[in-house]
């Protein structure tokens, strides 16, 4: 084992929480999507959309730019400094281009069907601008 994998830390999956940064996950990839191109507030952006998993449950992942379309279902990989996000009530795993994705021994994560359905929760938030389904700011005419 080199220095730089004694030093190197995973989390479990279940363990995630809304906005975390430098994240490290180990597990098996279970499904992935068809990469495309989304509007963004900084232009058009390439992503694609990924699920993980290890033996304490299942995350969404989101590839952007270069790294979409990078994953391959059933592979075993370890990601290294991804960050996280929440949308509904539910944590996601984000994955950019300093993010690294590596294959890793299959022996180290469960198979797919050993994967728990569990999917780590976040807290609801309003979106922003917005009180009880009312805007909250005025608009002048």
């Amino acid at each position: 084992m080199s220095e730089k994998e004694t030093t190197f830390e995973t989390k479990k999956i279940m363990e995630l929480k809304d906005g975390e940064q430098g994240v490290n996950v180990k597990g098996r990839v279970l499904e992935t999507k068809e990469s495309r191109v989304i509007e963004t507030r900084r232009g058009p952006r390439t992503i694609s959309e990924a699920i993980i998993g290890d033996d304490t449950g299942r995350i969404k992942a989101t590839l952007w730019g270069e790294k979409a379309g990078s994953l391959e279902e059933g592979k075993a990989v370890v990601i290294k400094g991804g960050w996280t996000t929440s949308y509904r009530g539910k944590v996601q795993l984000n994955i950019g281009s300093r993010t690294e994705i590596e294959e890793t021994n299959d022996e180290d994560v469960p198979s797919m069907e050993e994967v728990p359905e569990d999917e780590p929760k976040a807290p609801f938030r309003r979106p922003q601008g917005f009180s009880r389904g009312r805007p909250t700011r005025r608009w002048r005419e």
